[in-house]
């Protein structure tokens, strides 16, 4: 549609997740129009990322040295590990205030249909750190979709003979949302789910 750089930008930005053809047009135009100190920022932002973030040697959460700083607290519990699929996921769980385990991160899920099996995640790497003994609970906080679902199983089959406890994270009615918008599968779910008061 336009030509040279501001057309090679818009290409670029519409590659990353989420960015449609509209959007990576909004965003070239805004950094045309913006602050060059801005973009400046950006760009430094995006080379000390590339630089400076890697994987925690333990977790393989987001680390910017060898540990994490969740697997450097040493008032979490070494007894409970929480599984989840991508280091977004560690975030959300940590904004609850509720978890003061320790993590891991598989790196994706289980989808046959994408080509990623259970030996193109960090499940090795689970097997290892369970294999020490010291883990009583694995909490498996997978996304409630099938491919999150299809690796939940999957840990928990591997999982259960080692004599940990396999827990999996409650799915059911959002707080503030109506009965009648849930889907079939989440209104089950919170039947399956339900507790006593």
């Amino acid at each position: 549609m336009y030509e040279g750089a501001i057309q090679d930008l818009i290409d670029e930005l519409g590659r990353l997740p989420g960015v449609g053809p509209k959007s990576a047009q909004r965003i070239a135009f805004h950094v045309l129009s913006a602050d060059p100190a801005d973009i400046n920022r950006l760009a430094g932002a995006l080379r000390k990322v590339k630089e400076l973030v890697r994987f925690c040697t333990s977790c393989y959460n987001v680390a910017e040295s060898d540990q994490c700083r969740i697997c450097r607290d040493p008032r979490r519990t070494d007894e409970v590990i929480c599984v989840v699929e991508e280091p977004k996921d560690v975030v959300a769980i940590e904004r609850t205030g509720e978890f003061r385990g320790r993590y891991h991160v598989l790196g994706g899920a289980i989808n046959p249909l994408e080509g990623i099996g259970p030996d193109n995640l960090r499940i090795r790497e689970l097997m290892t750190r369970l294999g020490g003994g010291a883990i009583r609970e694995l909490i498996l906080a997978t996304d409630p979709n099938t491919e999150g679902e299809a690796t939940a199983t999957y840990l928990a089959l591997m999982v259960k003979p080692m004599g940990i406890a396999v827990t999996r994270l409650a799915s059911g009615l959002p707080v503030g949302g109506d009965l009648e918008y849930a889907d079939e599968i989440t209104l089950g779910r919170a039947f399956e789910g339900r507790r006593a008061v």
